[in-house]
């Protein structure tokens, strides 16, 4: 009795010490998760179960965002999760996203995850009109997508149509020309089958390289006002704070870089900016909330951190990530090389096939026609020796007749005729039995020749039939496939530590493979370098065919600016434009501010 109650006191024990949960949705660019998070739990605790489970290290480029009241806010790592403004109805949502953008997706994303995430993203904020993008680059950067999505192109896999369920133009692009999808699909598989062998990460970079230095990337714009109230724009992205006109929102009229940046603090609704030039007045501006300068002050910490972090040595934990991706990378290029070279020698291999199926077949046509001949041959022996049988036989009967007609003719010569009447006649009969004999005779020996030639022909077809026999003798005979030593291709000097073990691959790095990967690496910056004019001439005999099609009265403010920038030859990246609008002194920046 006592053990019962003891037992039932330790369940309801355990059953109290059981922490309250509450259910939490995850929503990332191409996945929803949903985790049980304690009612005690920071938002560091839910982030970082997030980030272990989508096995992601690259962690501060990202955040847990979600919205408030229409405005946008992002999960603080130190408040638990509850504590902030978000619905208490669950399952409570949060969005896994990009909070900050890489200067140069090239050389700070390192993991392949962290790069499919940023992908992803920015690929939908192209397509949502959130980033502007000419149509011509639209294009191309659609091409990459495609090449991520379905691999090399195959003519014979991606026929017509294949892109026809595809998001991957921005409404705005195909509304703005009279092309049919047809027509946009045509355009972008011409330069999806120019990606061929890209994996799906590289066709990633790629788009993230071009994407990069859009005007609108990883930018996150404000509205302010300055101290005279002139409404403006206050832009926050990687490089620093640029302030834009409201209705141009691609060309900042004044930029400051975060390394111009001593101190952000905001009071209420205003923010305050001191420059690290202690000489320089700080400048000021009004936000429109509380909540939005909240997020200002975030999005400024974080990105000046990030900033000033680019700008010195890596960490430990970054170096090791940067080796182990360069060595994933070697062995990828590697496992690549060698698929390159079974994937060569299996197209020989059905190359060599399919010529020895179709000599096979040409043997077998021959072997077919051999044997038509042979039993024309036969047929043809058989017709001259069954004539020429007959032709024996009836030389003789003629023969015989002959020899009758003689036995006739001596016979009547022996028998004594009376007379003169009878002596006459019996001269006539042989006389006319002597012209018979002597008929019969030429017919004989007519018979006689023909039976000759028939013989020879006889021959002369059995000797055709010799000579068919050996000819398909010869074709039967004849070996099909011919013996074929394959030759391994071989390993290139350098990969002599590399050892096959049956279908399996491993490999030792070496400083001499790091040196040959660094090699290559400057190959492919002076390929790059090529590719990049050649890619321009592409997009500009792209733009050049297509603008006959365009609808003018359907371009949009941005379109239109975008045109202005480039007929003034405003074609730089988007790094060389912000240097630009830094060649003033900040002092002069900050004046021109005010005075804006």
């Amino acid at each position: 009795m006592a053990g019962a109650i003891a037992s039932r006191m330790s369940f309801s024990s355990l059953k109290r010490k059981q922490p309250k949960t509450f259910t939490v949705r995850i929503v990332t660019m191409d996945a929803e998760m949903e985790f049980n998070c304690e009612m005690k739990w920071k938002g560091k605790d839910l982030f970082d179960l997030v980030c272990r489970t989508l096995g992601l290290r690259e962690t501060w480029f990202f955040g847990l965002q979600y919205t408030i009241k229409d405005t946008v806010a992002w999960l603080k790592t130190d408040k638990k999760v509850l504590d902030h403004d978000v619905s208490k109805e669950e399952p409570v949502t949060f969005h896994f996203l990009a909070k900050f953008y890489p200067e140069n997706a090239e050389e700070e994303l390192v993991q392949e995850i962290t790069q499919h995430l940023f992908f992803l993203q920015v690929k939908k904020q192209i397509l949502d009109e959130k980033i502007y993008c000419p149509p011509e680059a639209s294009v191309l950067l659609a091409s990459y997508a495609v090449q991520a999505k379905y691999g090399d192109y195959d003519p014979s896999v991606h026929k017509r149509g294949f892109l026809a369920q595809e998001e991957l133009l921005p409404k705005r692009v195909i509304n703005l020309y009279q092309m049919t999808p047809e027509m946009w699909e045509e355009r972008i598989t011409a330069w999806y089958a120019e990606h061929r062998g890209r994996a799906r990460d590289e066709a990633e970079m790629e788009y993230l390289k071009i994407a990069q230095d859009l005007e609108m990337y990883g930018v996150n714009y404000f509205a302010i006002r300055n101290k005279k109230g002139t409404e403006l724009l206050l832009g926050v992205d990687a490089l620093g704070l640029h302030i834009y006109d409201p209705e141009n929102r691609l060309t900042p009229k004044i930029s400051f870089p975060w390394n111009e940046i001593r101190n952000i603090s905001y009071s209420d609704k205003e923010f305050t900016i001191k420059p690290l030039d202690k000489k320089i007045d700080v400048f000021k501006f009004n936000s429109s909330k509380l909540r939005v300068n909240k997020l200002i002050l975030q999005l400024c910490i974080g990105n000046h951190d990030l900033f000033m972090r680019r700008r010195k040595a890596d960490s430990l934990e970054v170096q090791q990530m940067k080796a182990q991706a360069r060595e994933e990378k070697a062995r990828k290029q590697m496992e690549r090389q060698r698929l390159a070279r079974e994937k060569q020698m299996r197209e020989e291999a059905e190359r060599t096939r399919d010529e020895l199926e179709r000599r096979l077949l040409q043997m077998k046509e021959e072997a077919t026609m051999a044997n038509e001949a042979l039993m024309r041959s036969e047929e043809t022996a058989d017709l001259l020796a069954e004539k020429a049988q007959i032709t024996e036989e009836e030389a003789k009967l003629l023969a015989q007749k002959a020899a009758e007609a003689e036995q006739e003719m001596q016979r009547i010569k022996a028998t004594a005729i009376r007379t003169e009447e009878e002596k006459r006649v019996m001269e006539q009969k042989v006389l006319e039995a002597e012209v018979l004999a002597l008929k019969m005779a030429e017919e004989s020996e007519r018979r006689a020749k023909e039976a000759d030639q028939l013989k020879q022909d006889l021959q002369e077809a059995r000797e055709a039939e010799r000579r068919a026999k050996q000819k398909l003798l010869e074709i039967t005979t004849k070996p099909t496939y011919p013996p074929i030593n394959p030759i391994p291709a071989p390993l290139p000097p350098d990969m002599s530590s590399f050892n096959l073990i049956g279908d399996s691959l491993s490999f030792d790095f070496k400083d001499t493979d790091m040196k040959r990967l660094s090699m290559e690496i400057e190959k492919e910056k002076v390929e790059y370098m090529e590719k990049s004019k050649h890619l321009q001439e592409q997009l500009n005999e792209l733009k050049t065919e297509i603008e006959a099609l365009k609808l003018k009265e359907r371009e949009t403010a941005l379109d239109i600016l975008h045109n202005e920038n480039a007929d003034r030859g405003g074609t730089s990246s988007k790094h060389n434009t912000i240097k630009k609008l830094t060649l003033q002194s900040a002092k002069s920046r900050v004046a021109f501010f005010e005075e804006l």
